[in-house]
């Protein structure tokens, strides 16, 4: 059986779990998360803990409780505590800024760069250089993170653009003659 899998999760105080049969729902402080069960394993609530097992001996099943245990985990924490990605702007002139559900970016270009955030996601920007993305959905926030860094990734001379507040970006020595 999948190591990650046997792991128990421990639901934490005030998060609210319901297993049916098509569908697990997680309920907390910071909102409500579904997904659907999968055939090959299997979540039982017991207590204040919830268990995954695979619903039988193949190697899929095997291999499906340990995602699905993690999915899960990731549904507890997310209602609980909430999910962010910390983004850092590096090069002169580069700016952010939240106005509410969009995100104004001057990275450089000859016009400004607006990303809308999808609902359920918070975006910040304690300083002009810092952005904040909050959510529920960790590959949610994960994704939006990527979207935004996707637009002026750092570049490898001068380490200029968008990137993660604990990435390190390895600069290229330039050219010599």
């Amino acid at each position: 059986m999948s190591r990650v899998g046997k792991m128990p999760i421990a639901v934490p105080q005030g998060v609210d779990v319901q297993v049916t049969a098509e569908q697990i729902t997680v309920k907390g402080a910071l909102g409500t998360m579904t997904r659907p069960q999968s055939p090959l394993a299997s979540v039982a609530k017991d207590g204040n803990e919830l268990k995954v097992a695979p619903a039988n001996d193949s190697a899929e099943a095997n291999a499906m409780s340990g995602t699905v245990r993690a999915l899960v985990a990731n549904m507890v924490n997310g209602v609980s505590k909430g999910f962010e990605k910390k983004l850092t702007l590096v090069g002169v002139g580069f700016r952010a800024q939240a106005q509410g559900q969009k995100l104004n970016l001057s990275i450089g270009f000859s016009h400004p760069v607006v990303k809308d955030m999808p609902a359920g996601i918070k975006v910040e920007t304690p300083s002009q250089t810092e952005i904040l993305i909050k959510g529920v959905d960790r590959q949610v926030v994960g994704q939006i993170a990527a979207e935004v860094r996707a637009f002026r990734p750092p570049e490898p001379y001068k380490g200029k653009g968008i990137r993660y507040s604990d990435e390190r970006v390895v600069l290229k020595e330039t050219k010599k003659k």
